[in-house]
């Protein structure tokens, strides 16, 4: 697959997105589920190397095998995966994503008068996801949780299957949330998150605001600054639904310590210290700590942190994209150019009503990581692309960001009233 130029915009809406886009992107929207509700949304993972089937029948388990197993089946420029058997599963944050995503699409369908007409039911979809994701919680800690459906080989220690983590949580607190308008059941669960977030994940108040781990087993030595932002974005969520002050009295201790770290470019390292993690300012994590400080203004309060989200705006925008709309992997790389930094662009920039430039970034996509319509590589590196189709980390996030994209297009089209017919 060759490296195009994105097309060249026409015949624009009030949005700047041409009409004959928008018809497109729905299409592709169509594909993409369509992909993956014919998989039942199970599919190759970014971290699944664990799950080979080859490794788990040798006689014997040793770190540095898991490690090199699971790295080459991560890394290999093409998906060794069929090679090493390893096992499709769905993956608890791409099953929320997709559930938000069917949600959207039906959405979406009943604006557009075509409800009566779809050759699914995303509905039902979206909810039997939220079935699912109760179905596969993690009961034995203080609240609602979930965490990745795969063993990880971290450098000393191995994550389990039984290890939830705040990021996974989040998302399917957010999905459980959008589901409650057909079952309120599911908000009643998802509020208990809090109780997970406050009791497991040693949430603890620091001089410059309040700390939450990302997971249990996370090293003391360091503090992941993208988890406790989403933390604080699922208190957030919590708090808008229930309307508890305590939720976001929280929320905002926790963004304190956050935007008290933000480096004077405007970004956030992974983790501080900043040494102990290989990723630096990269794309898809800055983007994640933007957004939960979107969500807090949106919210709750537009200016604690209005002067904050200024320059990380600033900083994701100039540094972490090409004027084309290309991602950029971190401040200092421009490759790999990763699928993922693209969706949390896509969502970033809608949430922040530049459509515009969120368009300029899914057409990017559309014209370098779609292989065919609705199926989407999750890496273009700079002389080769990753052949892969990851379902969460591609189509999942694809599904979602497209989606949210849309109904933006369509609520900005709606506010401006059509044109006087001249006679």
């Amino acid at each position: 697959m060759q490296s195009h130029d994105v097309p060249a915009a026409d015949a624009a809406t009030a949005t700047s997105v041409p009409y004959g886009e928008i018809d497109r992107y729905h299409s592709v929207l169509d594909s993409t589920l369509e992909y993956a509700r014919r998989r039942e949304y199970a599919g190759p993972d970014y971290g699944d190397g664990m799950s080979s089937q080859l490794l788990q029948s040798l006689p014997f388990e040793h770190r540095l095998v898991n490690l090199v197993v699971q790295e080459v089946v991560k890394r290999a420029p093409v998906d060794v995966r069929p090679l090493f058997r390893v096992e499709h599963r769905r993956n608890y944050k791409g099953a929320a994503l997709f559930s938000m995503a069917n949600l959207n699409y039906h959405e979406l369908a009943c604006r557009r008068g075509e409800r009566g007409n779809l050759a699914f039911d995303p509905v039902a979809e979206a909810t039997g996801l939220a079935d699912w994701l109760l179905e596969e919680r993690l009961t034995a800690y203080s609240g609602f949780c979930g965490g990745h459906r795969h063993e990880i080989q971290h450098l000393h220690t191995k994550g389990e299957p039984s290890d939830p983590d705040i990021v996974s949580t989040a998302y399917a607190v957010r999905a459980l949330l959008r589901a409650a308008e057909f079952d309120e059941r599911y908000a009643e669960i998802a509020r208990t998150a809090s109780d997970f977030l406050i009791e497991d994940l040693n949430y603890r108040e620091v001089p410059e605001g309040a700390k939450v781990d990302y997971h249990l087993n996370h090293p003391d030595d360091s503090y992941t600054l993208n988890a406790a932002a989403l933390g604080a974005g699922m208190l957030v969520d919590l708090y808008e639904h229930a309307g508890d002050d305590d939720l976001v009295e929280r929320a905002t201790k926790i963004l304190d310590h956050v935007a008290a770290h933000q480096t004077d470019v405007g970004g956030w390292p992974y983790r501080i210290p900043a040494s102990a993690s290989h990723l630096s300012m990269d794309s898809h994590h800055n983007g994640f700590i933007i957004e939960a400080f979107q969500r807090y203004r949106d919210v709750v309060d537009e200016d604690r942190y209005a002067d904050t989200l200024e320059t990380a705006l600033e900083f994701y925008r100039d540094e972490l994209f090409e004027l084309d709309g290309a991602p950029n992997f971190d401040e200092a790389n421009a490759y790999p150019r990763d699928i993922h930094a693209s969706t949390q662009g896509i969502l970033v920039f809608t949430r922040e009503g530049d459509l515009e430039f969120a368009d300029r970034i899914l057409r990017w996509v559309l014209a370098n990581l779609q292989v065919e319509e609705g199926r989407f590589y999750y890496r273009k590196y700079r002389h080769h692309t990753k052949r892969v189709t990851l379902m969460r980390w591609c189509q999942g996030w694809m599904s979602y960001a497209m989606s949210e994209f849309l109904l933006a297009v369509d609520d900005a089209n709606s506010r401006v009233p059509s044109p006087v017919p001249t006679r």
